[in-house]
């Protein structure tokens, strides 16, 4: 559970917008009593959000607090959403990957002050298809994936597939409408991130010899990228003739 906590006005507002990129967080406008409120949601582990100073957040918690690998992540944002601080559990609890994505999605700065922190997302879009699939088709899916997402296609580092699909002229051609790299890996390559996708098709499995190849061509091109762990941003999302997935991975 994803907790926003505002105390005034203006943070209420900020709260609503951060609550558009996560539709199953809860809004709590000045709870009341305010430190038994937010101690009890964070011994429950809930991921808490808050638009407030720093100090007010740490004396609330103080008494509550674990450890870094027992803690779940907790966020500060100031009222004008300028600044997002991962305040605790910055590696362990991933709020620092969390800050980078609320910052990217609120156009803020992230303020990471962990040792070697992750400060530079690389994206990278995964893409399969029926052969001959229409330029129209994966366009159209591409740029929907780039909307869920909160990206730009200008933040995309470049657009994978399977080996297989090297010749496909429909993915050649929607890679050079936008200027992006078309990548191809081979299943041997693919396989060896097997273990971070979102689903399995056996369907797919006995056709191209991965159990996903949108999902698994944007995870393997993110890692080959950084050489950090990827994760799916963005899980598979398909048309009736192409299916389209979004990793990330950090420079360190």
């Amino acid at each position: 559970m994803i907790r926003i906590i505002a105390l005034t006005e203006s943070g209420h507002t900020l709260a609503r917008r951060i609550q558009c990129a996560y539709p199953t967080a809860s809004i709590w406008y000045k709870p009341t009593p305010f430190s038994e409120q937010v101690q009890s949601a964070f011994t429950a582990g809930d991921k808490l959000i808050f638009i407030c100073a720093t100090g007010i957040v740490m004396r609330s918690l103080a008494p509550v607090l674990q450890t870094k690998y027992d803690d779940p992540p907790v966020l500060v944002i100031d009222e004008q959403g300028q600044f997002v601080i991962p305040l605790l559990s910055g590696h362990e609890g991933g709020a620092n990957h969390w800050a980078l994505e609320i910052a990217q999605y609120l156009a803020a700065q992230a303020v990471i002050t962990t040792a070697k922190p992750y400060v530079n997302p690389i994206y990278t879009v995964g893409m399969g298809c029926e052969r001959d699939c229409p330029l129209s088709d994966l366009d159209e899916l591409l740029l929907t994936c780039l909307e869920q997402a909160n990206l730009t296609i200008e933040q995309i580092d470049s657009i994978n597939s399977i080996a297989l699909k090297q010749d496909e002229v429909g993915l050649q051609a929607l890679a050079d409408k936008y200027g992006k790299a078309f990548l191809t890996w081979s299943t041997d390559q693919l396989s060896s991130i097997e273990g971070l996708l979102s689903t399995k098709s056996d369907y797919v499995f006995k056709t191209v010899g991965v159990y996903g190849v949108a999902e698994s061509a944007c995870l393997f091109s993110a890692q080959n990228k950084t050489a950090s762990e990827p994760e799916l941003l963005l899980p598979k999302r398909k048309n009736t003739k192409a299916t389209c997935a979004i990793a990330r991975s950090f420079f360190a």
